[in-house]
This record gives structure tokens, sequence and C-alpha cells, in this order.
């Protein structure tokens, strides 16, 4: 679980050096990683793992519900996601989508017509003084980052919060390879209307050929192989608290290799958000 974390942190970080010094658009890099990651996954589960992955479109409630995760939940993680490092950098945008663990508490209170509990309530002021330190590092008059970089980032932990809830039935029935495969692959077909994988902007060097398959392969497929195998030896929620390490390593290289300004508001911010983290995951429930 700690190298998935790392990977995709590292992911982000990579795919900031693609928007910021290579030119490439979030729209080609996000229809490309999720057609070939689409493609590798349902690939893997089908030798591999020796799955049918075209029994779920024999059920059509069980299709109707995976179009949608496709579309909505999965191309929306990546797009909003990709787009906040593209408008920031992948330090506040990977720290912002981790808000998503807190609007699924709020979430989860509102359909259950309840108050936040104790630790819930902490984990939202955390949440949200975190947020305030990281976009504007304390100053209220003035935002840290741009405002389209903030945007996308809170889309990106509804997003996120959404990718996580919706899919449950999905998952207990098919598993997470056909699932995640699938909606991607979905995703990938969907957006291809709107972003033709063959209309390219950017510079291509043996650097950014690099970054490419490393976003694709290494911070998508092997990244989701070592998540998926280390839930056979680890709970859920210790899981949840060594998903930190995806902010923390997408932060730390961020500053040191693409030098993104990041201060000790910045700091406290996302020590703030990652705590809630550790706060909900302490509670079995």
């Amino acid at each position: 679980m700690l190298i998935a974390a790392i990977l995709w942190g590292v992911s982000g970080t990579v795919a900031q050096f693609l928007f910021h010094q290579q030119g490439f658009s979030t729209s080609w890099l996000v229809v490309i990683r999720l057609l070939f990651s689409g493609l590798g996954l349902l690939f893997f589960a089908q030798t591999v793992g020796k799955q049918n992955i075209w029994a779920v479109w024999k059920n059509k409630q069980d299709a109707l519900h995976l179009v949608l995760f496709g579309i909505i939940g999965m191309l929306g993680v990546q797009y909003t996601y990709f787009a906040a490092i593209e408008e920031g950098n992948a330090a506040t945008a990977t720290v912002l989508q981790y808000l998503a663990p807190v609007i699924i508490a709020c979430y989860l209170c509102m359909r259950a017509n309840s108050l936040p509990v104790k630790h819930e309530t902490m984990a939202i002021f955390l949440a949200l003084t975190g947020t305030f330190l990281l976009v504007t590092k304390g100053n209220i008059q003035a935002l840290s980052i741009s405002l389209p970089a903030f945007v996308w980032g809170i889309l990106s932990a509804f997003a996120l919060a959404f990718y996580t809830l919706y899919p449950s039935g999905l998952l207990a029935k098919w598993g997470s390879l056909v699932t995640v495969g699938w909606g991607m692959l979905i995703g990938g077909i969907g957006f291809s209307f709107i972003q033709p994988p063959w209309k390219f902007q950017g510079t291509w060097s043996f650097s950014a050929f690099i970054a490419v398959v490393f976003v694709v392969i290494f911070g998508t497929l092997i990244a989701f192989f070592c998540y998926m195998e280390s839930m056979k030896y680890i709970r859920a929620s210790e899981a949840s608290l060594l998903a930190c390490a995806e902010p923390l390593s997408a932060t730390l290289l961020a500053v040191s290799w693409l030098h993104v300004s990041f201060g000790l508001a910045e700091w406290i911010g996302t020590l703030a958000i990652i705590a809630t983290i550790f706060i909900l995951s302490a509670v079995k429930k």
C-alpha cells in the first residue's frame, strides 16, 4: 500500500512536469491514461485473474451503473485532479483532493439525518483550517494559488468522494479489477469524442516519453496492483493511513524537483488535512 501511495503521489508531480514544462494538455493525458490503463487492467483481470470481464454487461442495471461510474466517477476524478495540477501544482492538488474523506463523512451524516459526532466535527474543523492555510498562506486577503486551481482541487475532492461511494455494489459483485478497468476504459472512450487521443499538443522529448509511461504504467497499473495486493493483508483503516504517503510524496517531490514554493503555512495546512484521515480512520464505524 505504501508503494502504491508513493507512486500515485509521484505520478501527480510527473504530470505537473508534463503540463508546465512540456506543454502537454490535461485532456490528452487524461484520455491516454484512461484508455491504456483500462485496457491493461482488463487484460490482467482476464489473463491472470481468470475473470470473465464481459459478464458484467449481461446485467442491464449493473451495465448502467458501470457506465455512470466510468463517465462521472472515473473520468470526473481523473480530469479534475489533473486540471488542478495544470492550473496550480501537484502538491496543493493532491492535498485538496484528500478532503474527500471529510466530504464523505458529511454526506453520510446528512443521509442518516444526524449531526456529526465529536471526531467528525474535529475532522471537519481541521479540514477547513488546513484548506484555509493551504490556499491563503494565512493571509485572508489573497489566495496563494489561482482560483481555477482551487476550484478544480475542491471539485476533485467531491469527484473522489463520489468515486469512492458509488461503485460499492459493483465492487462487491464483480471485483475491483473488472469494475475499475471497465470504468477507466468507458471514461476514456467517452472522453475520446471530446479529446481524440491522436490530437496532441506539447513538446515530445525522451524525458516527456518516460514521464507519460510512468504515469500510465507505474502511476496507474502497478500502483493499483500494489494497492489490491495490500488489501489482502491489511485492514481498510490501515490502508487509509498508509495512503497519507500520497500527498506527502507529491509535496516533497514538487518542492525538491519542480521547486514549488511551499511555506510554513502550507505545511501546517497539509498536516491538518492529513490529520483528518487519521481521525476518521481511528473509528471502526
